[in-house]
C-alpha cells in the first residue's frame, strides 16, 4: 500500500497558527511587563512625591529651629546689648576707656560668686592627677586660646611636663592666630580630640565656652565623660548646655558686654582668672609650690635663674654666692639645692631625701632635721 506523501508534511497553516499563539503569547507578557513597569513607576512618583513632603517638612522643622536658637541667642547674657554702650563710637577716648574699666571691675565679684564651685572642681582635679592624671583645657576661639595659654604656662612656672597639662582649641593651632571658620560646629571633632589624646579615668577636662553651647566643647566634654574622665565646664551664662553635662559646672555670669556678644572681654577676662585658680591652686595642693615661692621654677633665662637663686637664699639663709653654687651642682633644681645646703648633703643624696619623702621640700626638710 503506498502512503500519500502529504499525510507525512506539516500543515504550514498549522506551523503559522503556533507561531501567532506563541507571539501573542509574549504580547501579552510584554504588555504585563510595561503594566508592571507603569505601576513600579507610579509608585515611585508616589515615594518622591513623599521625600519631598518629608524634604520641606524637615526643612520647616529646621527653620522652626534656627528660630527658636535665634530667640535662644538672644536670651543669652553674653550676647545681649547694654543700653548704656549704645553710643560708645560717640564718646571720647577717656570716658570709653573709663567704662570700660567700670565694667571690668564688676568681674571679680562675679568671679567670687562662683568660687564655692571653683573650689569643689580644683579639690577634683587634684585628687586625680595626684594619682598620676593630667589635665585638659578645650575651647573655641578666645576661650580655646585662654586654655592653650594657662596650659603652656605650666611647665615654666612649675616644672611639669608639658603632656601634664594640655590645651586643646577648635581648629588647631592655626587657630591661636587667626579664626579657623566653622571649627566651634565642629562638634565630632572635639570629640576625636579627646580620642586622639586617649583620655581616662584619671584625667581631668576643663571644658571653656562662655556660651556654654560651643558644639566642638560639648563634643569633647561628652567623649571625656564616656571615658570615666573628670569633667568640669566653664561659662558665663547660667543653666547652659554644657553645665548640664559637666559634672562640676562653674558659671561666672558677667552680663552683657560694652561691644555687645565680644566674649573676649568681660568673659573672657573672668575665665582667665578662673583658669588662674585652677592650675595654680592645684599645683599647689601637687606641692609644686613652698609657701608661695614657685620652687619648680625652670631657670631658662637669666631673669628666671635670678629668681631660683633668690628662693635658696631665702629658704636657707644662705648667701647668693653659696645659693648659685648649690644650684649650679643641682642642675638649677631648687629643692634639692636646699637640702644640698641645710643637710650638707652631694646632689645625689638631696635626690633621694627628696624622693623618700614624695618629692615634698617641707617633708623632706623635716625628715632631714631642718627647722
Amino acid at each position: 500500500m503506498e502512503t500519500d506523501d502529504r499525510d507525512e508534511m506539516t500543515d504550514p497553516l498549522t506551523g503559522l497558527s503556533t507561531e501567532r499563539s506563541e507571539i501573542d503569547t509574549e504580547r501579552s507578557e510584554i504588555d504585563t511587563e510595561r503594566s508592571e513597569i507603569d505601576t513600579e513607576g507610579s509608585e515611585i512618583d508616589t515615594e518622591g512625591s513623599e521625600i519631598d513632603t518629608e524634604g520641606s517638612e524637615l526643612d520647616a522643622k529646621q527653620g522652626e529651629r534656627d528660630t527658636e536658637l535665634y530667640a535662644e541667642q538672644g536670651e543669652l547674657y553674653t550676647e545681649q546689648s547694654d543700653p548704656r554702650y549704645r553710643e560708645i563710637d560717640r564718646l571720647p577716648t577717656e570716658e570709653i576707656a573709663r567704662l570700660m574699666n567700670a565694667a571690668d571691675a564688676t568681674v571679680p565679684g562675679a568671679v567670687a560668686r562662683a568660687i564655692p564651685a571653683v573650689s569643689a572642681a580644683i579639690d577634683a582635679i587634684a585628687g586625680r592627677m595626684a594619682r598620676g592624671g593630667r589635665l585638659f583645657y578645650v575651647g573655641a576661639g578666645t576661650s580655646g586660646r585662654l586654655g592653650v595659654l594657662d596650659a603652656s604656662e605650666c611647665p615654666p612656672t612649675f616644672g611639669t611636663d608639658p603632656e601634664l597639662v594640655q590645651g586643646v582649641i577648635a581648629g588647631g593651632e592655626a587657630a591661636l592666630t587667626r579664626s579657623v571658620e566653622g571649627a566651634e560646629d565642629d562638634r565630632d571633632g572635639g570629640a576625636a580630640a579627646i580620642a586622639d589624646r586617649g583620655l581616662g579615668p584619671l584625667d581631668s577636662l576643663v571644658g571653656i565656652s562662655a556660651s556654654g553651647r560651643a558644639p566642638f566643647v560639648l563634643g569633647a566634654l561628652d567623649a571625656a565623660a564616656r571615658r570615666g574622665a573628670l569633667t568640669v565646664s566653664l561659662s558665663c551664662n547660667p543653666g547652659s548646655p554644657l553645665s548640664e553635662r559637666a559634672e562640676h559646672p562653674i558659671e561666672v555670669v558677667v552680663g552683657p558686654e560694652v561691644v555687645a556678644g565680644s566674649t573676649r572681654l568681660k568673659a573672657g577676662t573672668a575665665q582667665k582668672l578662673v583658669l588662674n585658680m585652677i592650675s595654680t591652686i592645684v599645683m599647689i595642693r601637687l606641692g609644686r609650690t613652698y609657701g608661695n615661692a614657685m620652687i619648680e621654677v625652670s631657670a631658662v633665662n637669666e631673669k628666671l635663674a635670678r629668681r631660683a637663686t633668690r628662693m635658696v637664699g631665702d629658704i636657707t639663709g644662705a648667701g647668693a654666692a653659696a645659693a648659685k653654687g648649690a644650684l649650679e651642682a643641682a642642675d638649677w633644681n631648687v629643692k634639692v639645692a636646699v637640702l644640698m645646703i641645710e643637710r650638707d648633703l652631694g646632689p645625689d643624696g638631696a635626690r633621694a631625701l627628696l624622693k623618700a619623702n614624695g618629692d615634698r621640700l617641707e617633708a623632706a626638710r623635716r625628715a632631714g632635721g631642718a627647722a
